[in-house]
């Protein structure tokens, strides 16, 4: 492993600022900013584990289950099972297991789903009505912008893969305190992507024979506190580690026409309409290509990735 020193910029903090404020001085920069002192509702005091054990009930939740903190979508380290939500918060909550899966130390990671998973999208309000009147959501978007709420629950150091999402969303700490690190989309060429994920999943360790361009990437951090709302603006990617066990929701927003996303999306993980139809044309371009010999291919395809920098980059953007 190669020594890693990353550029490293702290997330702004701000200190009570006023949601009118915050949509008209912040939000049009792009940048993620950490948001203290906001109004979230009672959720903060009253989600005790006996008062979520009480009011989340025998309802069934789907859970990552992990017999290491770090999650892996490439190897799949970790599986899908089936917990009561009283007995997903008992569990989470504990270093070490009595009733267990596969081992004493194994992880737990909620991320809530739609009532009917294959059509729904995950809705606080739909999902867990009991504890929905308690939380707040920041009034930054209009109803018919809404799009999910998403419960998540973590045990102590689980830490998810870094990923983007394609729409707005406010990350409402509510218990326990989080490490989170973004990378702006500007670096989406270093962090060697599968999908809407980074195949770079030691961030803190990372295999730069393997990863070399990550070396390139500008690292920017907060450690999140209970009450705080973390802004991540879409396709900013962002890598969160739970310091202790850590209850959070999630709110997604649409900031484009919602004609520009995908119908069918239930994540806010599907690329815009257009940018999907881009990618399918990119194909289809370089499969064209293969019929060239290599001497052409690699001549083409140069004027190609040329092109395609001096139409669609930008040299505003962080």
């Amino acid at each position: 492993m190669s020594s890693f020193q990353p550029q490293k910029v702290q997330v702004q903090i701000y200190d009570n600022i006023k949601e009118e404020e915050f949509l008209k001085d912040v939000y049009p920069h792009r940048l993620p900013v950490v948001l203290r002192g906001l109004d979230i509702g009672l959720c903060k005091d009253k989600w005790t584990l006996d008062y979520l054990c009480e009011n989340g009930m025998n309802q069934e939740v789907k859970v990552h289950v992990s017999p290491t903190p770090q999650m892996d979508f490439l190897n799949k380290n970790f599986a899908y099972r089936t917990l009561t939500f009283s007995e997903l918060v008992k569990r989470a909550s504990q270093l070490k297991q009595t009733d267990f899966f596969a081992d004493p130390e194994e992880k737990y990671y909620l991320r809530s789903l739609g009532n009917d998973t294959r059509k729904d999208v995950a809705d606080i309000k739909k999902q867990f009505e009991k504890l929905a009147d308690d939380i707040r959501f920041p009034k930054f978007f209009t109803d018919d912008q809404f799009f999910s709420s998403v419960f998540r629950i973590a045990s102590q150091g689980m830490q998810l893969w870094t990923h983007y999402d394609i729409m707005d969303n406010a990350l409402i700490q509510i218990s326990g305190h989080k490490r989170a690190v973004l990378f702006s989309p500007r670096d989406a060429t270093n962090l060697y992507l599968e999908g809407d994920k980074s195949k770079v999943l030691d961030i803190d360790n990372p295999d730069l024979t393997k990863y070399p361009n990550f070396a390139n990437v500008t690292w920017y951090e907060c450690n999140l506190q209970p009450g705080d709302v973390l802004f991540i603006p879409a396709m900013w990617f962002h890598n969160v580690i739970s310091l202790e066990f850590g209850i959070a929701v999630n709110v997604f927003w649409r900031h484009l026409n919602a004609s520009c996303y995908d119908s069918k999306d239930l994540y806010g993980n599907k690329d815009p309409v257009a940018a999907s139809r881009a990618m399918q044309i990119l194909d289809r371009a370089l499969k064209t290509l293969e019929e060239l010999p290599e001497e052409y291919k690699d001549f083409y395809a140069r004027r190609m990735v040329t092109k395609i920098q001096n139409k669609a980059y930008s040299n505003d953007l962080v």
